[in-house]
């Protein structure tokens, strides 16, 4: 391989690992796309997962997983039902 060749590939890998550095998304990944519904019933809830802010996400999630496999759904944090969540969240801590 010529001295050029070599000087190109060089030059392609470095620039790979620089572009693999720079964050993709500005506002991180969140998994909640959207405010959220404001409620879920309750009987309807099989587990409750909050996300607090991170490197990824700047916002807190509430994530709640439905009994008979009907899914998730994402609750607005800002809603009562997610604060009382969050609460007994903090508490548990």
């Amino acid at each position: 391989m010529s001295v050029k060749g070599m000087v190109i590939v060089l030059a392609v890998i470095f620039c790979a690992t620089i572009v693999q550095g720079f964050p993709m998304f500005k506002g991180g990944r969140c998994l909640c796309i959207g405010p959220g519904v404001k409620a879920v019933k309750v009987a309807d809830i099989e587990k409750a997962t909050i996300i607090y802010p991170s490197n990824n996400c700047n916002k807190i999630e509430v994530i709640i997983t439905l009994k008979a496999h009907k899914g998730q759904r994402c609750l607005n944090p800002k809603s009562k039902q997610a604060n009382i969540i969050i609460k007994v969240g903090k508490l548990k801590e």
